[in-house]
């Protein structure tokens, strides 16, 4: 197994937000949940575009068309354009659940404590398989077939690489003491947008090749 140190490329803060909970993007622009809304922000200048008035609790993801926005013990499909809410399905761990990501066709959620990945189905919510983690399991995301899914237990985080089949850890990024991370998105390239929590930051690791 590979093990470093993760390497902080950039911090954006967004001290007016509740929280930083779930991390999406939507191939241009960065979404995060922030406890009452989804906020957007580009990437490159830091600078915030636009919100959707939505409750939004933890995980969010993006298929390329709808978002997906965890809330209480529900997953919501959203309309990015209106902002309503189009159908809902029950969330796997009825409101323990943390991180989530699209891929494939198919949902991707974290389950916190119960340190799990499920892999759902969008339309009904049914469990189609899980992955076993050591530590408590925050944001997920997939990048050019990797599994990536972040962790925060006593304080320490890291981002791990892991066999979607087995839930093998591959390789393994620490971060600095004391930095949480709460959602997980890749940008499809070089670059691992990282929720904070309560911090009220996003911050972006670089994605080893």
């Amino acid at each position: 197994m590979k093990h470093s140190a993760a390497e902080i490329l950039r911090e954006y803060p967004f001290p007016e937000a509740e929280t930083v909970a779930g991390v999406s993007f939507d191939g241009k622009n960065v979404w995060f949940a922030a406890g009452d809304r989804l906020n957007a922000f580009d990437p490159e200048t830091g600078k915030t575009l636009r919100s959707i008035d939505v409750a939004a609790h933890a995980g969010t993801a993006y298929d390329g068309r709808h978002f997906y926005q965890i809330a209480g013990d529900l997953i919501q499909k959203i309309d990015p354009d209106t902002g309503k809410v189009l159908s809902t399905i029950p969330s796997p761990g009825g409101g323990r659940d943390s991180g989530m990501t699209w891929a494939e066709g198919k949902l991707w959620v974290g389950q916190y404590r119960e340190r799990k990945i499920h892999q759902i189905d969008p339309e009904t919510g049914a469990i189609l398989r899980t992955i076993e983690s050591n530590r408590f399991v925050t944001g997920v995301t997939w990048v050019d077939g990797e599994l990536w899914h972040a962790t925060w237990e006593s304080e320490q985080s890291d981002l791990r690489r892991v066999d979607p089949q087995t839930g093998k850890v591959l390789e393994t990024l620490d971060m600095p003491a004391g930095m949480g991370i709460s959602g997980l998105e890749s940008d499809g390239g070089d670059r691992l947008f990282c929720g904070s929590g309560n911090a009220r930051v996003i911050r972006a690791v670089r994605r080893p090749r």
